[in-house]
C-alpha cells in the first residue's frame, strides 16, 4: 500500500509516521527544511514519540518537495495542510487543501483523498462537486505535543464516508494503533465534520469555564484550588481539562471556535458565541491583574500554548501582551526556542536570551505555565496555573 501526504505539520508527520509502520509512505511539503529534517529523521516539530520512533523503529518513510513524486502511485492521499480562520471572510482559508486537490487532478486522479485538515462544515460535499469524487473527510483529535500518541491510542476513528475505501483507510488506522479496540464511526463527510468543530469547542467552553471559576475567586479572594478540586470530584463533571491559563489558544481551538460560530450565523444561539468571547474578556481581566500592580518592565516568560510545544501560533500570552503594552508598559520576552531572526525582537518587544537577566530586570514576570526555572522568583511572578498541568 503506497500512501502520501502532504503537510509536515503535527497532524501530517503524526499520520505518516503512524502509518509507516506498516505501509509506505512519502510526505509531501514544500517546505525543504522539514523535508529535509525528516529524511535525516530529525523531527521538524515537538513531540517525544515521533522522535523516539525516529530513533528507534524502521519506518518506510520518506519526504520529498515534488508533488509529483508523492502522489504519483499513491493509492491514498492524505491532506494535512494549515487552514487558519480568515477574520475577513469569517470562515476557514481552505485554499492550501484546494492547491493540493490541484495537484493531485493533475498527477492521480484515481487516489483517494483523506482530507486531515480541519475545514468547515458542509465542504467536503462542496468540493467533490468541484474536484474529485473519491474525497472522505476523516477528522483528527491530537494535542500538541502529543500528536503521535494520540495517533496511537486513539479516542476514536471517524470516517466522513462509508465507502469501502472508508473501510479500508479505517483499518489501516486501526491497524497502525496500539490499542485493540477503537470505536470506528462511519457517517455522512457533513456530520464528521461537525464533530470536529462541535468536539473542539466543548473543550474550548470547558478552558473558558474554569478561567471564569478563577477570575471569580481572584477577584473575592478565593482559592481557585481549593473550589476547582471540589467541583472536579462530582464524577459528571471530572478532574480534567480544569487547570486556569490566561485562555485557549494553539492551532486548533481559536480557529476552530470562530469557524463553529460562523457556522451559526443563521441558528439561535447564546452558548457558541459566548465561549468565543468569553476567551477575549478572560485576557482582558489577566492583563487588567496585571496593569494594577503598576510595574515599569513585564517579562514574558515563554511564548508557547504549553509546556511540550514549540508554537506560539494563537497563543494566549500573546494577546496579554499587546493589552499590556496598549498601556505604555514596556514589555520583555525570554522563549529560547524562538527563530534566529527573532532573537532580538518579538513582535517590537526585546527578547532577552539570558534567563538570570531577565529575572533581574524584570518587575512582573508573567507566564501562562510555571516552571521550577523561576520559582527562586516567585514573588515576581503572575500567572494562574493551579495545577501545573496542560
Amino acid at each position: 500500500m503506497n500512501i502520501a501526504v502532504a503537510g509536515i505539520g503535527y497532524v501530517g508527520l503524526s499520520n505518516a509516521v503512524l502509518l509507516s509502520q506498516f505501509y509506505n509512505v512519502i510526505a509531501y511539503d514544500i517546505d525543504n527544511e522539514k523535508v529535509d529534517s525528516v529524511n535525516n529523521r530529525i523531527s521538524p516539530i515537538e513531540d517525544s514519540e515521533i522522535e523516539a520512533f525516529f530513533k528507534q523503529k524502521s519506518l518506510n518513510l520518506k519526504a520529498v518537495s515534488d508533488s509529483s513524486l508523492a502522489f504519483n502511485s499513491a493509492e491514498f492521499i492524505i491532506i494535512a495542510t494549515p487552514t487558519d480562520y480568515d477574520t475577513e471572510s469569517n470562515f476557514f482559508n481552505t485554499s492550501s487543501i484546494e492547491n493540493v486537490l490541484k495537484d493531485i487532478q493533475n498527477n492521480n486522479p484515481n487516489a483517494t483523498v483523506i482530507i486531515k485538515s480541519t475545514v468547515p462544515v458542509g465542504y467536503t460535499k462542496d468540493i467533490k462537486k468541484r474536484f474529485l469524487n473519491k474525497i472522505i473527510f476523516s477528522p483528527e483529535f491530537l494535542r500538541e505535543g502529543k500528536a503521535l500518541y494520540d495517533n496511537l491510542y486513539p479516542s476514536r476513528i471517524i470516517m466522513g464516508d462509508n465507502s469501502n475505501e472508508a473501510k479500508t483507510f479505517a483499518e489501516m488506522l486501526l491497524h497502525a494503533s496500539a490499542k485493540d479496540q477503537v470505536d470506528i464511526l462511519y457517517m455522512d463527510s457533513t456530520e464528521a465534520e461537525a464533530v470536529k468543530l462541535f468536539s473542539n469547542t466543548y473543550l474550548a467552553m470547558r478552558v473558558a469555564y474554569f478561567n471564569e471559576l478563577d477570575s471569580y475567586a481572584e477577584i473575592h479572594n478565593l482559592d481557585s484550588k481549593c473550589i476547582i478540586k471540589g467541583v472536579g470530584l462530582d464524577p459528571r463533571i471530572g478532574s480534567h481539562y480544569n487547570n486556569p491559563s490566561f485562555g485557549y489558544g494553539g492551532y486548533c481551538l481559536p480557529k476552530d471556535t470562530k469557524q463553529l460560530k460562523a457556522n451559526y450565523k443563521d441558528v439561535p444561539n447564546n452558548l457558541i458565541g459566548a465561549i468565543v468571547e468569553a476567551n477575549s474578556t478572560r485576557k482582558d481581566f489577566i492583563a487588567d491583574q496585571i496593569i494594577a500592580q503598576k510595574p515599569k518592565l513585564v517579562g514574558v516568560y515563554r511564548l508557547i500554548m504549553k509546556s511540550g510545544s514549540d508554537n506560539f501560533r494563537a497563543s494566549s500570552i500573546q494577546g496579554i501582551m499587546k493589552r499590556i503594552k496598549a498601556k505604555g508598559i514596556e514589555v520583555v520576552v525570554y522563549e529560547p526556542v524562538l527563530s534566529a531572526e527573532k532573537q532580538k525582537h518579538f513582535f517590537n518587544s526585546k527578547v532577552i536570551n539570558d534567563l538570570s537577566k531577565f529575572k533581574e530586570i524584570c518587575d512582573v514576570i508573567v507566564t501562562n505555565r510555571l516552571t521550577n526555572e523561576i520559582l527562586d522568583v516567585k514573588e515576581k511572578v503572575y500567572t494562574r496555573d493551579i495545577f501545573n498541568s496542560d
